[in-house]
């Protein structure tokens, strides 16, 4: 028998996709130092696409606050459109020092997104998540300190670093993730790093 989902409610597929991302493990390079923390915040990291999100401030009263604020602030996310489903196990980015804790929320009443009016974000657009797991939109890219990461060409943006982490580990533990190139590795492009060092 299958079972609709009600209006509004968000689908069993991101639940499930929730409640095992609240478990996953985190891998070793995105774990918090031993001692002492980064600066908390949600998801964003600048000069690059990224989530919504940023420094935990005393009024948002921790992740969740945070990433509501800043998702409305950067893309016009009506708060009351949004129904969080979990809080991410903390997640540390080194080259920044923050200290980041994922918020996972189902957007069952979504407007049209639209970018901050002081210049802090470029573009905000929406991209489907079948579009992030087309194996033709996945590569690795290679940062002139010779590590490499997962990315994503979609809507004519490189998605990369913490972000395309991120992404990478949810498409995995959601199930999404389909055989890609891992060997297809390229070298970051200079007007993607100066935008980053600018950021």
């Amino acid at each position: 028998m299958i079972s609709a989902t009600p209006a509004g409610a968000a689908p069993p597929w991101l639940r499930t996709l929730a409640g095992n991302a609240q478990r996953m493990t985190v891998p070793p390079l995105l774990r918090p130092p031993a001692s002492g923390i980064g600066r908390p915040s949600a998801v964003r990291h600048a000069g690059q696409p990224a989530f919504p999100g940023g420094a935990i401030e005393a009024a948002d009263q921790g992740p969740v606050g945070a990433a509501l604020r800043e998702a409305a602030e950067e893309a016009g996310v009506d708060p009351a459109g949004v129904e969080v489903l979990a809080v991410l196990p903390e997640l540390y980015i080194s080259r920044s020092g923050f200290s980041v804790i994922p918020v996972l929320a189902w957007w069952h009443a979504p407007v049209p997104v639209v970018i901050a009016a002081d210049g802090e974000v470029t573009a905000a657009v929406r991209v489907p998540v079948a579009d992030l797991a087309d194996p033709a939109n996945r590569l690795r890219v290679r940062h002139p300190s010779g590590s490499a990461g997962p990315a994503f060409r979609v809507h004519g943006m490189l998605i990369w670093g913490f972000t395309a982490f991120l992404v990478d580990m949810l498409l995995a533990i959601g199930g999404w993730e389909r055989p890609w190139d891992t060997g297809h590795t390229e070298d970051l492009p200079p007007d993607v790093l100066e935008s980053s060092a600018r950021g």
